[in-house]
């Protein structure tokens, strides 16, 4: 196994400095840390302390990277990883930020889930390169050691367009996810190119955050630019929510004056009113088959890259225009 000692030889310093630069210390300059870390990949270093405690390169801890814990989203997700990984026996460590990247290749978990845009593709591929068992549920990567559990997100995206189209809208919104989002991302384009083939479609994005505040930004800005019904995707249900809440305290009625949808189908949607439009996937159920995944391909079996089902939910949130209504 390549120790320390090897690395500082091959670098040309001192058993102390190696230390110091994979423990990120500051006492080693950005130039020679770089040098050792680069070292240290190229000799597929793993620390001692990480090979003391997994003698058989087996720890029963899956790593699951995500970008954010909060929300009803995660925590579904996270509900249908765990119980599969305890069924199995295993259990699992909720990570977030660069310094947990570390556990791959450390080796302090036996493989990842990466729900996570803070995860360069590169340094998954990497990764995978090297052998750890890796499942993505936020991108489209191609390699054997890689199984995509993702979102149908085009077919949602197109759902929710087609819904307020047949229902006579022609003048919308569009309010996003962060720049960084798969998911945002992949619902966009749909919404763009079905803009593009309607010359009669007037549509106006908002860039924003998946968050309730973000909805409520929106909503400022749909209140100021409104002259007729409108229509309003967004691209999460929180955005929703938060221009929900500022519509209440205005003369804009959702389902009249505004026309909303969202996408996730989370609780609270039930609950609003009129209720929330929205798309639907079991968020458990996408946890699950990410983690079953994973224990297949731990276990050297081949499984099929998997799209998780929508259904579209309809609501009293988008209305029908009338012909006087819509934009000619």
């Amino acid at each position: 196994m390549v120790s320390i000692k090897d690395i500082a030889k091959r670098a040309g310093v001192s058993i102390s400095t190696v230390s110091y630069a994979l423990n990120g210390s500051s006492k080693v300059t950005d130039e020679t840390s770089a040098r050792i870390l680069a070292i240290a990949e190229e000799l597929n270093y793993v620390p001692n302390a990480a090979a003391r405690t997994l003698k058989k390169r087996e720890s029963r801890i899956i790593g699951v990277f995500l970008t954010d814990f909060r929300g009803e989203v995660y925590g579904d997700l996270l509900d249908g990883v765990k119980n599969v990984l305890n069924r199995e026996g295993y259990d699992m460590i909720v990570c977030s930020g660069i310094q947990s990247h570390r556990m791959l290749p450390e080796r302090m978990i036996d493989g990842a889930i990466i729900l996570d845009s803070g995860f360069d593709s590169e340094e998954i591929l990497r990764y995978a390169d090297r052998g750890h068992r890796i499942v993505v549920m936020d991108r489209e990567l191609i390699h054997p050691n890689i199984n995509r559990v993702l979102l149908d997100n085009q077919a949602g995206a197109a759902a929710a367009m087609n819904y307020l189209l047949e229902r006579g809208h022609r003048r919308m919104y569009v309010v996003t996810g962060p720049e960084d989002s798969y998911d945002s991302n992949q619902r966009l384009a749909v919404v763009r190119q079905m803009a593009a083939e309607r010359p009669d479609l007037i549509l106006t994005e908002i860039q924003s955050n998946f968050e309730k505040k973000g909805g409520e930004v929106a909503a400022q800005q749909i209140i100021e630019e409104y002259k007729e019904p409108v229509a309003v995707f967004c691209l999460n249900d929180e955005m929703a929510v938060g221009i929900c809440n500022v519509l209440t305290d205005t003369g804009l009625r959702v389902g009249e004056q505004v026309h909303l949808i969202g996408f996730d189908n989370i609780e609270l949607a039930k609950y609003l009113q009129p209720r929330l439009a929205t798309v639907d996937y079991s968020r458990t159920k996408w946890g699950a088959a990410a983690a079953e995944h994973l224990l297949k391909i731990l276990a050297g079996e081949s499984v099929e890259h998997e799209r998780m089902q929508i259904k579209l939910i309809e609501g009293g949130s988008v209305g029908t225009l009338n012909v006087e209504d819509s934009v000619n």
